[in-house]
């Protein structure tokens, strides 16, 4: 299976990059190849909303940025996992700004079947209620793309690695990427 991961976290050794380490050692156990793009050291610029993607004999994105890296695997994947800490009820900008870049292929997008969706995400408070709001966009973009949602690890309450060495999220995380 071919997966391909992005991450939206400005932290190296945060809580969501433990997530996605566990997810990639589960993948790796289970013979999947995954690429994962840290959006933060390589970040992709914002959506312009100038059409061009649009424009008859396009060639896609009229930005050059890790994008072009990433929109021929986000063509092949079986699976796109999206990895967020949780800031002010959403994703990460980082990740935000790649998601809304998807526009530029998403004719493509939708017409193709079968692929699996995962959200990783964490975050420091402590209500269940804090993730309704990014769990619902992420719904929301599997609905839109026709994508199958495998499945989510929201660990609240990890505002630090620590608080994650706690909890059963990494576990999760790895068995989420040894059954898709």
């Amino acid at each position: 299976m071919k997966i391909l991961m992005l991450g939206g976290s400005p932290h190296r050794h945060g809580t969501t990059r433990q997530l996605a380490d566990a997810f990639a050692d589960g993948a790796a156990l289970a013979g999947h190849a995954l690429h994962y793009f840290d959006l933060a050291a390589r970040p992709a610029k914002p959506c312009l909303a100038c059409m061009h993607c649009r424009q008859e004999g396009a060639k896609g994105c009229v930005q050059d940025d890790v994008m072009r890296e990433i929109y021929p695997l986000l063509l092949q994947a079986d699976a796109v996992v999206l990895v967020t800490p949780l800031y002010y009820f959403g994703m990460s900008a980082q990740l935000k700004a790649a998601l809304d870049r998807f526009f530029a292929v998403n004719g493509a997008l939708r017409s193709r079947k079968g692929v699996k969706a995962v959200l990783l995400a964490a975050c420091g408070d402590r209500e269940e209620e804090a993730m309704d709001a990014l769990r619902a966009h992420y719904q929301a973009v599997c609905h839109y793309l026709g994508w199958q949602d495998a499945g989510m690890v929201l660990a609240v309450g990890a505002y630090t690695p620590e608080d994650l060495a706690e909890m059963d999220a990494i576990s999760d995380a790895r068995r989420l990427a040894e059954l898709l």
